[in-house]
C-alpha cells in the first residue's frame, strides 16, 4: 500500500486493508441507510406542501408568502451552509458529520410546530436548511466513495428516490395527521396546538433516534475507489470557520480587505449592485423576505467563489472555472425550479382548483409522487450509465429529457378539469423531470478530484436551491398573486396560471445543456491537467 493510502487509512479509521475497486455488500447496505436519511430529509422539507392551504389560512398568508415559505427561506440558507458543510465534508469524518446534521434539521422540523406566526416559522425552516445541508455533501462524497465510477450514477440515483419517496410520503403523513388531530381537538389540542402545528412535531422527532443509526456506518477511505486517495485536512474545523467566514456579512469585507484593496472595491460594488436589484424587487413585488433573502444569498455565494478562487485555485478552477459544470448545474438548476415548484404547489392546487379532498389528493399525489420520482430516477440513471459508456457526454442527454419531456404533460394536467387526467399527467411529468438527477449529479461529480468532492456537490445544490428551490415555489406564487382578484377584500391567487408559467423555463435550461454536452468531454479529459496548472500537487 502507497504512502498516500496508508495515510488516508489512518484518518479515515475504519477502512479495510486492502480497499475494493468493487461495490460490496456493506456498500449497499451503507447506501440503503443513507436513502432512509434523504427520506427523513424531504418529508421534513416537503411537508410544508400539504400543509399549506392551513398554515395560509391560520397565518393569514398570501401564496407568495407561501412560496417563500416553501422556497427561500430554506433554500437560501441550505445552499450557503453547504458550502462550508461541503469543505468540511471533504475534510472530516463524513459519517459524524450527517450524524449531527440530521439531529439538527429533525430538532428543527419539530421547533416549526410552535411557530405561532411567519417570522417564527421562517426562523424554524431557516434552521431546518442548515441542518440539511450536510445531507447531500456527506452522502454524495460517501457514495463516490463506496461505489465505482462505472456505478456512480445508478448508486446517486438510488440515493435520490429518497427525494421522491419523502415528498410523496409527507403528503399523506401530513394530510392524516393534521385531520386526525383536527377532528380530535377541533378547538386545539395540547400546548393550543393545531393539526398543521402537530404534523411537524410528528415527522421531526423520529429523525433525531435515525440520527443514532446513522453515527454506526464505517467511514471509507477517501478517493480510494479512482485509485487517487487522498488525506484529511490536518484542523477541519479552522478551515470550516473560515469558509464560513466568507459567506457572513461583514467577515465578508475584511476577507476581500485581505486580498487587497481591487478585492474589495470589486465585494463592496457587486454587494451594492445586488442590494440595488433586491431593493428593486421588493417595490415591484412587495415581498421584502424573499428578495433581501435572495440578495443575501447571491452576495455570499459571489463572496465565498472569490475567497476560494484565491485560497483554493483548483478547486475553484475545476468548479467556477469550467464552464462544463456551471452549464450542467444551471441546467438542472432549471429543471429543479419546475420540479419544486411542481411538488409544492401541486397538494394545493389540487384542493383550491379542483376541489378535491384533502386526504383522497394527499394519498394520490404522495404514491404518484413516490413511484414517479423513484421510477424516473432509476431509469434514468441505468439509461444515462449505458449512455455514458457509449458516448463521454452521454448523461447530458437524459437532464436534457428532464427538461423536455414533462413540458405537454404539465400543460394538459394544469388545464384539465378531470381529475384523473391530472393525476395521471403529474405523475408523467414528475416522473420524467426525475430522470435528470442522478445524471447531473455524476456529471459534477465527475468534473473535479476526489477530495474536491464535497465542494462540487455543495456548488450543484447552489443551482438546485439558490435557482431552483427558491425561485420555483416563489415564482408560482407570485405570479398567482398577480393574476389573482380580490375577494370579500381578500386576494384569491390564480395557481393555474402560476403553475403553466413553469413552462417558460425549458428553452433556457435547453440551451445551457447543449452547451454543456459540447464540453463535458473536453472538461473531464482535462481534469488532471487543469488541476496541475492551478497549482495542484498530483
Amino acid at each position: 500500500m502507497s504512502d498516500t493510502v496508508e495515510s488516508a487509512k489512518e484518518n479515515a479509521g475504519t477502512a479495510p486493508e486492502t480497499p475494493a475497486r468493487e461495490a460490496t455488500g456493506y456498500s449497499w447496505y451503507v447506501l440503503t441507510v443513507l436513502v432512509v436519511v434523504y427520506i427523513l430529509n424531504f418529508i421534513d422539507r416537503q411537508i410544508v406542501s400539504i400543509l399549506a392551504v392551513d398554515i395560509k389560512a391560520d397565518l393569514g398568508l398570501t401564496d407568495s408568502d407561501m412560496g417563500f415559505l416553501g422556497g427561500a427561506a430554506f433554500a437560501v440558507f441550505y445552499a450557503l451552509f453547504g458550502i462550508p458543510l461541503g469543505r468540511l465534508a471533504d475534510n472530516w469524518n463524513r459519517v459524524r458529520l450527517l450524524s449531527i446534521g440530521l439531529a439538527l434539521w429533525s430538532l428543527m422540523t419539530a421547533l416549526s410546530g410552535f411557530a405561532r406566526n411567519q417570522v417564527e416559522l421562517t426562523l424554524a425552516r431557516m434552521g431546518v436548511g442548515v441542518g440539511e445541508a450536510t445531507a447531500s455533501p456527506t452522502a454524495y462524497s460517501l457514495i463516490s466513495d463506496y461505489f465505482p465510477k462505472r456505478q456512480r450514477a445508478t448508486a446517486l440515483a438510488i440515493y435520490s428516490s429518497g427525494l421522491y419517496i419523502g415528498g410523496g410520503v409527507s403528503l399523506f403523513i401530513g394530510a392524516l395527521i393534521v385531520q386526525a388531530w383536527n377532528k380530535a381537538y377541533p378547538g386545539g389540542g395540547p400546548l393550543n396546538l393545531v393539526g398543521w402545528q402537530a404534523a411537524f412535531l410528528a415527522v421531526g422527532i423520529p429523525g433525531i433516534l435515525v440520527a443514532f443509526w446513522v453515527s454506526s456506518l464505517r467511514e471509507p477511505v477517501r478517493g480510494a475507489m479512482d485509485g487517487l486517495a487522498a488525506t484529511s485536512h490536518t484542523n477541519p474545523f479552522r478551515a470550516f470557520f473560515s469558509d464560513l467566514s466568507m459567506i457572513v456579512p461583514p467577515f465578508t469585507l475584511y476577507g476581500a480587505w485581505q486580498r487587497g484593496p481591487v478585492a474589495l472595491a470589486i465585494n463592496l460594488l457587486t454587494a451594492a449592485a445586488i442590494a440595488a436589484f433586491a431593493a428593486w424587487m421588493i417595490r415591484l413585488t412587495g415581498n421584502f423576505p424573499q428578495w433581501s433573502a435572495v440578495g443575501f444569498g447571491y452576495y455570499a455565494v459571489f463572496s465565498w467563489a472569490s475567497t476560494l478562487r484565491a485560497k483554493d485555485p483548483a478547486t475553484f478552477r475545476l468548479i467556477w472555472g469550467t464552464p462544463a459544470f456551471i452549464c450542467t448545474t444551471l441546467g438542472y438548476g432549471l429543471v429543479s425550479l419546475a420540479a419544486y415548484a411542481l411538488s409544492f404547489w401541486s397538494a394545493p392546487y389540487a384542493e383550491i382548483v379542483l376541489k378535491l379532498p384533502k386526504q383522497e389528493l394527499a394519498f394520490i399525489l404522495g404514491a404518484n409522487g413516490a413511484l414517479a420520482g423513484f421510477l424516473g430516477v432509476i431509469i434514468g440513471g441505468r439509461v444515462a450509465d449505458g449512455l455514458r459508456a457509449k458516448y463521454p457526454a452521454g448523461r447530458i442527454l437524459v437532464i436534457i429529457l428532464g427538461v423536455i419531456g414533462p413540458v405537454v404533460p404539465i400543460w394538459i394536467g394544469y388545464t384539465t378539469e378531470n381529475s384523473t387526467l391530472f393525476y395521471a399527467m403529474n405523475f408523467l411529468a414528475g416522473m420524467l423531470g426525475a430522470t435528470a438527477l442522478g445524471a447531473a449529479a455524476a456529471t459534477t461529480q465527475d468534473l473535479v478530484l476526489p477530495r474536491m468532492r464535497g465542494t462540487a456537490t455543495a456548488a450543484f445544490f447552489l443551482g438546485t436551491t439558490l435557482v431552483g428551490l427558491s425561485f420555483g415555489p416563489y415564482m408560482v406564487g407570485q405570479i398567482s398573486d398577480l393574476a389573482g382578484t380580490m375577494v370579500d377584500g381578500k386576494l384569491v391567487g390564480n395557481l393555474r396560471v402560476g403553475i403553466l408559467a413553469l413552462i417558460a423555463v425549458a428553452p433556457i435550461a435547453l440551451a445551457l445543456l447543449v452547451f454543456a454536452y459540447r464540453l463535458v468531454p473536453k472538461a473531464e479529459a482535462s481534469i488532471v491537467e487543469r488541476a496541475r496548472d492551478a497549482g495542484e500537487a498530483i
